[in-house]
C-alpha cells in the first residue's frame, strides 16, 4: 500500500507540476539571513520562547533555535519569525 501511495504521489507531482511539498505534506522553509523564517504547512506551535521555536509537522516536528524571537505573523499553516537565528533542526517523532 505504501509502494503504491508513493507511485501515485510521483505521478501526480509529475504529470500536473503540482509542488511536492504540497502532494506530500511538506513544510516549507524560507530562511532570509539570519533574521526571518517563514514556515508554511505546520500542523501547530508546540513550543516558544524568545529562544526556540518547535512546530508540529507531518513527520515530527521542526525546531528553530537562536534569540530575541518575536513571531510577527501567526496563522493556521503560516508563521513568520524574527530574530537571530542560529539553528534550524527536524526532528522526527
Amino acid at each position: 500500500m505504501k509502494k503504491l501511495r508513493q507511485r501515485v504521489q510521483s505521478l501526480l507531482i509529475n504529470s500536473f507540476a503540482l509542488p511536492s511539498d504540497v502532494i506530500l505534506e511538506l513544510p516549507r522553509i524560507t530562511v532570509i539571513g539570519q533574521i526571518h523564517v517563514y514556515i508554511e504547512n505546520h500542523q501547530g506551535l508546540a513550543t516558544y520562547s524568545d529562544t526556540e521555536l518547535k512546530l508540529k509537522i507531518n513527520k515530527g516536528y521542526v525546531q528553530i533555535k537562536g534569540k530575541s524571537f518575536v513571531l510577527k505573523m501567526m496563522l493556521p499553516e503560516e508563521i513568520l519569525l524574527e530574530g537571530t537565528i542560529t539553528e534550524v533542526k527536524f526532528l522526527p517523532n
